[in-house]
């Protein structure tokens, strides 16, 4: 305890001698250099700040009626806006018109002024923390800083003005192009959708009876002439079959005129009665629109005129037997040749039969074919068909977002805050600059004072004496000031406190100069303490 309370003093005493030698130093150093900072800090310009803050509203129709064609995100599109009206042309412009950084015209380029209005303008987004981990923009903040703050209110919202003026019409713009960027592929789509459907039909008309869908139907129809092949075959069956009695008839009536015994053959009238039974049959069986029992009409009508004729012939000369035997002669000669046109058109009728069952055999075997041509028409008439109508959804959508972007009732811009001029300024921080200063000061004289201790190598007291050297000192001579001392040190002093004085006043004046009108500084300093 003793001996820590002695190495106490003797620090304390130390530092004593050490103010009693330096302290001249000291309070010069501090001097200077406060003086010279409060000299900066009291000559900078008052700079002013205006905000402006912008509520970004989302749209105000539901996506689920209204999709918006402006998908880029919000932050980029807001940072490119910024970009855009940062621009060099709009800030000459706003330059020009307020009149602004007139210090600088004539000395500093357009470019560079724009370059000085950039770094004067601040400009912040703000968002919301979502579950995702990420901020969702809602607003956006706006500053400019600089020394008059009517001014300073102006061009931030000017530039606010900008922003939304910007988005209003890129959103525009961009809804247009995707309007007209559709309109263009429906058109184009549109036009390849005619030229296949065309080329579709084209092929079907081409290929009429030969497509898938018309199979059935030529099967159909294939039965139904191939049953009436048949019924023609039976028809001509019975036709040659007639034709043979006709001809037997024929024969046994010049049998019967040559010689008188002869036994007559089957009479018309016999056949009638044939015929007539088996159309009995026939109706038991089928309608009357069935074929056999229309041609077996026609032969029946044919023999009752025949009959008939054979009759009227009998009864008007029933004495003569030649006459009669010659009358049923014409009459089978007529029968016969109505049985030999009858033959002649069913043969004609069996061949157009054959040729038509013949095309639609071709048809049939055509299908399989023609169906996987057709469906390669059809595949990109159907993916062109479904492309159009996807493209027409679109662009109707794109044109009700038109008008909405036109009526501005999507995303928008609003002003929440608009600037109005301060009435403090927000820079310098003057007591903070003073501050700081002070403490600089003080420790650039501490500075000082620990540098000129090491540089001294003067002995100050006896015991650094006999801490450096080995030799015993025996007794300490005070100094004795003579007359032409004393006036040395006074003349000494005094220009020692000229050059202080006239360095202080340097550093003043130095400082005043350098704080006038520097915004860069205090830009700097409000930058540093931020």
């Amino acid at each position: 305890m003793t001996r820590s309370r002695e190495q106490t003093e003797q620090g304390f005493d130390f530092v004593l001698d050490v103010w009693q030698r330096r302290r001249w130093l000291a309070l010069a150093v501090f001097a200077g250099a406060f003086s010279g900072v409060a000299s900066l800090a009291l000559s900078l310009p008052d700079l002013y700040r205006a905000t402006t803050t912008v509520m970004v509203e989302r749209q105000q129709v539901s996506e689920a009626f209204v999709r918006p064609m402006v998908t880029s995100e919000l932050e980029t599109r807001i940072q490119t806006i910024h970009k855009q009206v940062m621009s060099r042309a709009r800030l000459s412009d706003i330059i020009t018109r307020l009149n602004l950084y007139p210090e600088l015209k004539g000395r500093v380029p357009m470019e560079g002024i724009a370059e000085r209005m950039r770094r004067d303008v601040d400009f912040s987004l703000t968002g919301v923390d979502q579950t995702s981990g990420r901020a969702a923009t809602i607003a956006f903040s706006l500053s400019y800083t600089g020394r008059d703050p009517v001014t300073v209110a102006e061009v931030a919202n000017l530039l606010t003005g900008l922003h939304i003026e910007e988005n209003s019409k890129s959103r525009e713009r961009q809804a247009v192009r995707t309007t007209e960027f559709l309109r263009s592929q429906l058109t184009d789509v549109k036009n390849a959708l005619d030229a296949q459907q065309q080329r579709v039909g084209r092929y079907k008309q081409q290929h009429n009876g030969e497509l898938s869908e018309q199979v059935e139907p030529n099967l159909a129809a294939l039965d139904r002439f191939n049953n009436q092949l048949r019924l023609n075959g039976e028809y001509q069956i019975r036709a040659m079959e007639r034709r043979e009695r006709l001809e037997h008839e024929l024969a046994a009536t010049a049998a019967v005129a040559q010689t008188p015994t002869t036994p007559a053959p089957d009479t018309p009238a016999s056949q009638l009665a044939k015929l007539k039974e088996q159309m009995t049959e026939l109706r038991r069986k089928y309608s009357d629109q069935y074929p056999d029992v229309i041609h077996l009409q026609q032969e029946i009508s044919a023999l009752e005129q025949s009959v008939h004729a054979n009759t009227e012939v009998q009864t008007a000369v029933p004495a003569d037997v030649g006459s009669k035997e010659a009358a049923a002669s014409r009459a089978s000669e007529q029968a016969l040749h109505e049985v030999e046109s009858q033959l002649q058109t069913l043969k004609a009728e069996e061949g157009m039969l054959r040729q038509v069952i013949a095309t639609y055999e071709g048809r049939v075997e055509n299908a399989p074919k023609r169906q996987e041509e057709f469906q390669q028409l059809t595949r990109d008439s159907d993916a062109s068909k479904e492309q159009y109508e996807t493209l027409l959804k679109r662009y109707e959508e794109a044109q009700l977002t038109e008008s909405l972007e036109q009526g501005q009732n999507v995303e928008q811009f609003r002003v929440l805050d608009a600037a109005i001029p301060s009435g403090r300024p927000a820079a310098p921080n003057r007591l903070w600059l003073l501050g700081m200063g002070l403490v600089g000061s003080l420790a650039l004289a501490l500075a000082a004072v620990v540098a000129a201790e090491k540089l001294d190598t003067t002995f100050h007291s006896v015991e650094d004496l006999r801490a450096f050297a080995r030799v015993p000192a025996l007794a300490t001579i005070r100094r004795i000031s003579t007359t032409s001392d004393a006036r040395s040190r006074r003349i000494r002093y005094a220009l020692v406190t000229a050059s202080v004085f006239a360095a202080l006043v340097l550093i003043v004046v130095g400082a005043r100069h350098l704080g006038l009108g520097n915004e860069q500084i205090v830009m700097m300093t409000a930058r540093g303490r931020g």
